[in-house]
């Protein structure tokens, strides 16, 4: 269990001296929340511009009530972006740690393996 413990410690310290960003500044979770909010404000503000635009039959009223429905998809598209891009940085940077983490155990053993 030491040496478990050693490994995690070297670890640390070896990502450190990579200078890697932490994820837990909260930037990232940001714009996470960000994404998902707009993405839900821009579906409501469409599904509220549709029937804006059929409710009457003055062109000006529904022009305006198109242009509220395209900035309303376009918000959802945009926090659709954002929630996909930093949904996936987390699980890539999880993953990579992972991943060394694992090589490196990997290595130790195989090392350990030719000792003997």
């Amino acid at each position: 269990m030491i040496e478990g413990q050693e490994r995690v410690q070297q670890f640390k310290q070896e990502i450190a001296e990579m200078r890697v960003r932490d994820p837990a500044t909260g930037r990232d979770r940001m714009w996470l929340r960000v994404g998902v909010v707009l993405m839900i404000a821009g579906l409501i503000v469409a599904g509220l511009a549709y029937p804006m635009s059929h409710g009457t039959t003055n062109p000006l009223s529904q022009n305006d009530a198109l242009a509220l429905g395209l900035g309303g998809l376009t918000g959802a598209v945009v926090g659709s972006a954002l929630f996909v891009r930093y949904s996936v940085a987390g699980f890539l940077r999880f993953w990579l740690a992972r991943l060394s983490y694992e090589q490196q155990a990997q290595t130790d053993r195989l090392i350990e393996s030719l000792k003997k």
